[in-house]
């Protein structure tokens, strides 16, 4: 079994920073990839970015190129996202996503909240 906890949403100015952190529990935990994804009010969830866990390639929504980052530590486990330049759109709840052989993993979610 695989958790999956998120942190550092949070409400900011928009054109400002945050740093979300999504730490993975369990045993031999080795996912194909993890990534994040965001789900705004009264919309469906949509795909953010994604790192593969071996060799690190990086891929991301065309929205958000250039503005936000996903790295990983693979010694504890973590992945990162980096969000600059924050626009009130990209007002949502991100959930971390773990994509393990068979199964799917998700966080709770945190609520990031960009004010005009």
């Amino acid at each position: 079994q695989v958790q999956l906890v998120e942190s550092g949403g949070g409400l900011v100015q928009a054109g400002g920073s945050l740093r979300l952190s999504c730490v993975a529990s369990g045993r031999s935990f080795s996912p194909y990839s993890m990534g994040w994804f965001r789900q705004a009010p009264g919309q469906e969830r949509e795909f953010v970015a994604t790192i593969r866990w071996s060799g690190g390639s990086t891929y991301y929504a065309d929205s958000v190129k250039g503005r936000f980052t996903i790295s990983r530590d693979n010694a504890k486990n973590t992945v990162y996202l980096q969000m600059n330049s924050l626009k009130p759109e990209d007002t949502a709840v991100y959930y971390c996503n773990a994509l393990m052989t068979v199964l799917n993993y998700w966080g709770v979610g945190t609520l990031v909240t960009v004010s005009s």
